[in-house]
C-alpha cells in the first residue's frame, strides 16, 4: 500500500512539472528570442519534430472547423483507431476515436453528444475568445480498434495562436488515466 502511495505521489509530482513546463513555455510568446541558447533552433525544422515527437502528450494543430492540420506521433499511439489512416483535415472528433462520432456514423460536431463536449467546446471557446484554456479533464470512451473501446481520462490545455494571417488552435492532450486508476485503487483500499 505504502509503494503504490509513493508511487502515485511521483507520477503526480512528475505530471504536474511537465504540464508546468509545457503551459510556461506556450505561454511564452517569442521563446527564441528571450533564450539566447535557443538562436541556433529558430530554422532547425528536425529538432521541432524530434521535440514535439518525443513528448508524452498528444499535440493537435487545430483551425476554426476543429479539423487536423497537424499532430504529432504520440496522437497515434494515445488514440488512434486505424493506425494507418490519413488523419490530417479530419475533424478532431474523428481523429482521436471518438467514441459518439463512431457509434453515431456523424462527423465530430455533429453528433448527439457533441454540443456537451468539454473538449470540443473549450477549444471553439478558447478560438473565439483569443484565450488560451488550461488543465481541464474530460472522461469518455475512445476506440482504440474498430470494436474495442477504452476508457480514457484525460487532461487538456487549448492555446488559441495567429499565424500567416489565420488563428489556430493548439490542443496539448496528456492521457491520465493511469494515475486515476491509481487514485481509485488507493481510494478503494
Amino acid at each position: 500500500m505504502l509503494f503504490l502511495l509513493q508511487k502515485l505521489f511521483i507520477l503526480l509530482n512528475l505530471y504536474k512539472q511537465f504540464n508546468d513546463l509545457i503551459i510556461k513555455t506556450m505561454n511564452n510568446k517569442n521563446l527564441s528570442s528571450t533564450n539566447l541558447s535557443f538562436d541556433f533552433l529558430r530554422n532547425s525544422k528536425d529538432f521541432l519534430n524530434i521535440i514535439l515527437n518525443n513528448l508524452s502528450c498528444a499535440v493537435l494543430l487545430l483551425n476554426k472547423d476543429m479539423e487536423l492540420h497537424a499532430f504529432n506521433d504520440p496522437l497515434k499511439n494515445m488514440f488512434i483507431n486505424k493506425p494507418n489512416e490519413h488523419l490530417l483535415y479530419k475533424r478532431c472528433g474523428e481523429a482521436i476515436g471518438c467514441a459518439f462520432a463512431i457509434k453515431e456514423m456523424k462527423r465530430c460536431g455533429e453528433t448527439n453528444h457533441c454540443r456537451n463536449c468539454e473538449l470540443r467546446t473549450k477549444a471553439l471557446e478558447a478560438y473565439i475568445k483569443k484565450q488560451p484554456v488550461y488543465r481541464k479533464k474530460i472522461s469518455r470512451e475512445f476506440y482504440k480498434t474498430d470494436s474495442k473501446r477504452d476508457l480514457k481520462h484525460l487532461q487538456f490545455s487549448v492555446l488559441p495562436f495567429h499565424f500567416d494571417k489565420e488563428y489556430y488552435i493548439v490542443v496539448l492532450v496528456e492521457d491520465i488515466t493511469e494515475v486515476i486508476n491509481l487514485k481509485e485503487i488507493l481510494h478503494q483500499n
